[in-house]
């Protein structure tokens, strides 16, 4: 894709973000982080115990 294509593709993409989507898809995607670290401590203490 050449850069003139994205650059305008960004910019009218851009205008329609509204603040709000923004700030839900950072808290989703903190949670999202925070459940996957969790599970991953989870597997590894369980995997831990069966061996």
């Amino acid at each position: 894709m050449h850069l003139g294509t994205a650059s305008g593709t960004l910019l009218s993409i851009v205008p329609n973000i509204v603040s709000e989507d923004i700030i839900k898809t950072i808290i989703l995607a903190g949670i999202g982080a925070m459940v996957s670290f969790t599970i991953s401590l989870l597997l590894k203490w369980l995997l831990k115990i069966k061996k």
